[in-house]
């Protein structure tokens, strides 16, 4: 080989694949909504009210399932609130449909548990609060009799639990949370994805032990890097001991705004890329509405789900004769209602064409004032610039593929 020449990847390697291949897992039904590798990746999110408002809670939910929300959660502090949920589901069933339902059960809820699980099609326990422990400031160390009688107080709390999920054939997500790890488990691995791991990989085998699958796993932080870890970590665990269970992904406590979209999008893209990933909730400080079209822009733009309009547009350059981003801003307008379709504005056509090229539609800059309409790679007319959003539109039309708003 030539010693100046740079040597050539090998480009078989998965290191360079252009399609994502998913860790494989079994198929976890919430309601009527399977989550698993062989299916999508499924979106969900959490209402803000409280569940004792059951008239609010009722529409809440039925406004986020409205809007693509495949999966709906709702917390549960205490009795009351779990009785709730069954006039919530109820309401939902004679107004509207079926909604797969999530409960969230914290802080020694087994009783809240149980009666909640009746009423819903998916129960979410922290393993850090399940059996809460109150930290000791005094504490050195812990023996391994007080870690055995902790293990065992947990094991004989969880069961009735798995016993009456297995049983009425309803689904448990493991939820661990980076800041509300236990006690025990900060004095053995430290405040660490480790510690995380371990902490549901407890869980796991409790249910493992009695026979019970229907689980999915979560291992969330406010830190993109935290919660990176603690996945990867807790996905190699569960492989190298013969567990499949899908897992649910977020960045909790993303923040709102343009920073918690960022942030959410840094860790849910970067693992759904490395295949891992089977349900996915982005947590923002604002209206559960506005979480759902983060999740589906997130899922589009890795390949994993198409479900809207995919925009293509140059950043715009000196040799741009029209306003690019007014343009685009028209044509997303006309056109964001629809689905499964890519279309692309560019600048002029000097890279437009090639860099359209997998678009089905395309707008580009011809010369001054002139703009050209592309089907696919196929140049089909030249129209006055001020023409060209209506002629994009008929073009769509001409073809069959628009649908009224």
């Amino acid at each position: 080989m030539n010693a100046g020449l740079a040597q050539i990847p090998d480009i078989s390697s998965s290191r360079y694949a252009t399609t994502i291949n998913r860790r494989p897992t079994r198929t976890v039904m919430v309601g009527d909504i399977a989550i698993g590798s062989d299916h999508p990746v499924r979106v969900q999110s959490m209402i803000n009210e409280d569940t004792l408002d059951i008239e609010g809670s009722t529409d809440a939910i039925r406004r986020l399932h409205e809007i693509g929300c495949e999966i709906v959660r709702l917390t549960v502090p205490s009795l009351a609130h779990a009785k709730a949920v069954g006039e919530i589901r109820k309401r939902l069933e004679s107004s509207y449909q079926h909604v797969p339902l999530v409960a969230d059960v914290h802080h020694n809820g087994m009783k809240i548990a149980l009666e909640v699980a009746n009423h819903v099609d998916k129960v979410r326990i922290n393993p850090g609060l399940f059996v809460f422990e109150t930290p000791d400031p005094n504490r050195k160390e812990y023996t391994k009799q007080e870690i055995a009688s902790i293990s065992e107080q947990i094991c004989n709390s969880f069961k009735p639990l798995v016993a009456q999920l297995k049983k009425q054939n309803k689904a448990l997500r493991i939820g661990v949370n980076h800041g509300s790890l236990a006690e025990r488990m900060l004095f053995s691995y430290g405040d660490t994805p480790l510690g995380m791991v371990e902490s549901a990989m407890e869980f796991v085998r409790i249910c493992d032990q009695l026979d019970y699958h229907n689980i999915v796993i979560s291992m969330k932080a406010s830190r993109a890097p935290v919660m990176l870890a603690a996945y990867r970590l807790m996905a190699d665990k569960m492989d190298s001991e013969g567990f499949n269970y899908p897992l649910h992904l977020g960045v909790t406590e993303a923040g709102d705004g343009d920073y918690g979209r960022i942030k959410s999008t840094a860790g849910i893209a970067t693992l759904l890329s490395e295949g891992l990933g089977d349900t996915i909730r982005v947590s923002l400080t604002e209206a559960p509405e506005k979480e759902i079209p983060v999740c589906y822009s997130i899922l589009q733009s890795i390949g994993l789900r198409k479900t809207m309009v995919e925009y293509i547009s140059c950043p715009s350059c000196g040799r741009t004769l029209f306003n690019l981003e007014d343009v685009v801003h028209k044509v997303r307008n006309a056109t964001q209602h629809l689905k499964g379709l890519d279309i692309a504005v560019m600048g002029c056509i000097v890279n437009g064409p090639g860099e359209m090229a997998d678009a089905d539609y395309g707008y580009v800059g011809k010369g001054p004032g002139v703009i050209a309409l592309y089907r696919g790679r196929e140049e089909i007319s030249k129209v006055p610039e001020d023409k060209g959003v209506d002629a994009l539109l008929q073009l769509i039309k001409d073809d069959g593929r628009w649908v009224d708003p």
